[in-house]
């Protein structure tokens, strides 16, 4: 029986493995169900060069060393700030590509005033993609599952595009 976090990964991952390509993940509301659902994959050392929960600006500074005045004029949980994550995280690990979510899981929503269920993916590599989910939601764990999926769906279009 397959778990739900290699079916989740699986589709990705037969296409990194096809192309012989590679992805690094920056993840925050989903807490980690990204990474996991691509590292769950037999063979992921092929193609997963790492990632992490990036859930704090000592994180972000840490992690990825993306300091105050790189993200001037930016917030989290948006669009422009999701797409640096995801070319940064891409240029750190010398990936083919950079996958990065960012967002308000809930059941409360962040301090910016977005929603629970709100969140902002963004994929960097031979094509772009940036999109924001919105499920209506404050579940928590319903809503980082929604982001993972999200998540990988937009990976997989851009392979597929790729």
């Amino acid at each position: 029986m397959t778990s739900p976090l290699t079916q989740l990964g699986g589709t990705v991952a037969a296409l990194l493995k096809e192309r012989k390509h590679t992805i690094a993940v920056s993840e925050s509301s989903a807490g980690g169900l990204i990474n996991a659902a691509l590292v769950a994959v037999p063979g992921a050392s092929s193609y997963y060069l790492g990632g992490g929960v990036i859930y704090t600006v000592a994180g972000r500074e840490a992690l990825l060393r993306l300091g105050p005045q790189d993200v001037t004029g930016m917030r989290s949980a948006s669009e422009p700030y999701a797409a640096l994550l995801a070319r940064t995280v891409r240029a750190n690990l010398g990936t083919t590509w950079g996958l990065s979510e960012t967002g308000a899981s809930g059941p409360g929503g962040n301090r910016y005033g977005d929603a629970p269920g709100h969140a902002c993916i963004a994929v960097s590599g031979p094509v772009k993609a940036v999109i924001t989910v919105e499920t209506g939601s404050a579940d928590r764990e319903a809503n980082m599952w929604e982001f993972a999926r999200r998540a990988l769906q937009l990976l997989e279009s851009c392979l597929r595009k790729s």
